[in-house]
């Protein structure tokens, strides 16, 4: 809570006075997405550019700490024998570089520091504990925002030459890395313990204090240039040459203690900001799921209406972000299957009548197919919710055929080559609607395979696959046929609103009616598994009502959705303008 007050700190009215055009819009940058990152990249670039603080015209110009660094750095090179031809051609602005405030200077990282590689060893060689005559070693996840001590190996203090014995004041850069981004990220150590660096990584070994280094191997514009320099495949690789090269802009020493309490003042500043920020989250959260919750715990329409008006009256506050209509759709689905979307009328066929009749049109297909007789199963009673009274509880299988497919082999070109049959993958089930498939099969393939080809207004199931691919639902609007990773549910029942029904019941809840079904969650579906999942069934007339009013709840939803990618838009082309604005300065 103390980090959201001090963002209301009578600090703010001073950095407005010294940095209008930053502080100014400080909660506009905050607020737009990925705001307080990209604020503070801008206070960053700002520091390094020496457009954060103002400068003195009487202090001391860089040139002088310049002269200093040179001296102790030429000093540096001759105790470690290194040669004239380590050094580099004195940094020149070429066109386009931008120009330096009164008293910087333009210089080389060579200039100022010396790098000194990490100490190599073999895994052997390694302990994962303490051991006498052994030294910590630091490695690429120690160095975050700051140097941290965990899961630290120990090599043999010979291994480690006095160089590599990190001190007070060196910075621990990543020098390889499988990934880009860790490649030159860069900390101080503070000295808390005798230690070295693994090969991986590098000190850069300052010749004089820099306080605004600190600032400069956070900014944008290290990160760019190191990012730029590194490369490798499957390693990016940083050379000491790289930061040795780097192009740095000095400014006076007394300016870079400037320089160091704006950024830290303002980086308080946007701790805080982010701090309000995730507490506002967090209460927008509790307060959208308690109004939520009213409507999934409302027992009737009636009482559904008047909770809803308690979330209408209050939509642009509680539906402010994209997450927040997620759950306001997840919220409508939920009430669809469980009949408090739409009011019951009790001159609807009820369920049990509705799956009646689908049964006494099996019984009539089962004598015309060799006098197959198939007898009504009982209706489940209970479920995980209780139901309207006109509804009931039954399995997949009571309302639909549900098979799969095949591959075929595709050492057989017959079966793929000119292909005209659509052959749909699990893959495709992300999709809410398939009308084309990437792949298609031949007839060849048809005739000698398990294949079938589904009808038109088929449900599609997802049965294996990463992540959330597993139970993903999807509807046919082309014949079709499928790998093995799909289950085909082919409803006995045609009507279009009872196919988009059972789909809706599948995208709301299908992971928890297949746990139930199923006796817990399981890597992979099975087309026994489908067959036996749960799921609510209403009178068919009321399934139409359900479907036209989730399309309708499910246009508001893309509405709002479309209405905040415009305000993102529009905040984030106004977020770019000001920091082109500050930058141009």
């Amino acid at each position: 809570m103390s980090a959201v007050l001090e963002a209301q700190e009578p600090s703010a009215r001073y950095l407005e006075a010294v940095e209008p055009a930053l502080v100014r819009q400080f909660e506009l940058l905050a607020t737009a997405e990925g705001g307080v990152t990209r604020l503070r990249e801008l206070i960053l670039t700002l520091a390094v550019q020496g457009k954060l603080v103002p400068q003195c015209p009487g202090e001391a110009p860089a040139s002088e700490i310049l002269a200093r660094a040179r001296a102790a750095t030429a000093e540096q090179r001759r105790e470690r024998r290194k040669s004239a031809s380590s050094e580099f051609e004195p940094f020149e602005p070429g066109e386009g570089s931008p120009a330096l405030p009164l008293g910087w200077e333009w210089c080389r990282g060579a200039d100022l520091y010396t790098v000194v590689r990490g100490v190599t060893y073999q895994k052997a060689d390694a302990s994962d504990s303490p051991r006498n005559d052994y030294l910590p070693i630091l490695r690429a996840n120690n160095i975050r925002t700051t140097v941290n001590f965990d899961d630290l190996v120990y090599v043999p203090g010979g291994l480690v030459r006095e160089e590599q014995v990190l001190r007070p004041g060196d910075f621990v850069v990543c020098l390889a890395s499988g990934s880009k981004n860790l490649v030159g990220k860069a900390a101080v150590f503070t000295g808390e313990q005798v230690c070295s660096f693994g090969a991986f990584c590098g000190a850069i070994r300052l010749a004089v204090p820099l306080p605004f280094f600190s600032a400069f191997l956070a900014s944008p514009l290290y990160r760019e240039a190191v990012a730029d320099a590194s490369s490798g495949i499957g390693i990016n690789n940083l050379k000491s040459s790289t930061l040795l090269g780097l192009a740095i802009a000095l400014p006076p020493e007394s300016e870079q203690a400037r320089i160091v309490a704006r950024v830290d003042e303002l980086m308080r500043l946007c701790d805080a900001l982010e701090a309000k920020g995730r507490l506002e989250a967090e209460q927008h959260g509790r307060l959208l799921s308690t109004l939520l919750g009213t409507l999934t715990d409302s027992s009737t329409p009636d009482e559904l209406a008047a909770n809803w008006q308690r979330v209408a009256d209050h939509f642009d506050l509680l539906l402010d972000r994209p997450e927040a209509v997620d759950a306001l759709e997840q919220t409508v689905l939920q009430l669809a299957v469980r009949g408090l979307l739409v009011p019951q009328d009790p001159n609807d066929e009820s369920a049990y009548d509705f799956l009646q009749r689908l049964q006494a049109a099996r019984r009539q297909i089962g004598s015309e197919h060799k006098g197959r007789h198939e007898e009504l199963l009982l209706p489940i009673v209970s479920g995980p919710y209780e139901l309207p009274s006109r509804w009931l509880w039954t399995t997949i299988e009571d309302l639909a055929d549900v098979g799969t497919g095949t591959t075929p082999s595709r050492e057989n070109a017959a079966f793929f080559d000119g292909g005209t049959i659509p052959w749909v993958t699990s893959g495709e089930t992300g999709q809410p609607f398939i009308r084309t498939t990437s792949q298609h099969v031949t007839e060849a393939a048809l005739a000698s395979t398990s294949l079938t080809v589904y009808p038109v207004g088929t449900l599609i199931v997802a049965m294996y696959g990463q992540g959330k691919t597993r139970g993903q639902v999807s509807q046919l609007c082309l014949e079709a046929t499928t790998n093995q990773a799909c289950a085909a549910i082919v409803l006995k029942e045609k009507s279009a609103f009872h196919q988009d029904f059972v789909k809706l019941v599948f995208e709301k809840s299908y992971d928890e009616i297949r746990e139930l079904s199923a006796g817990g969650a399981q890597p992979n579906l099975n087309v026994g598994k489908v067959k036996a999942s749960l799921i609510p069934v209403p009178p068919l007339a009321e399934q139409a009502r359900i479907v036209v009013k989730v399309a309708e709840l499910r246009r508001l939803c893309a509405d709002l959705r479309l209405r905040l990618d415009r305000s993102n838009i529009t905040q984030s082309s106004l977020t770019d303008a000001l920091i082109n604005q500050m930058l141009s300065f």
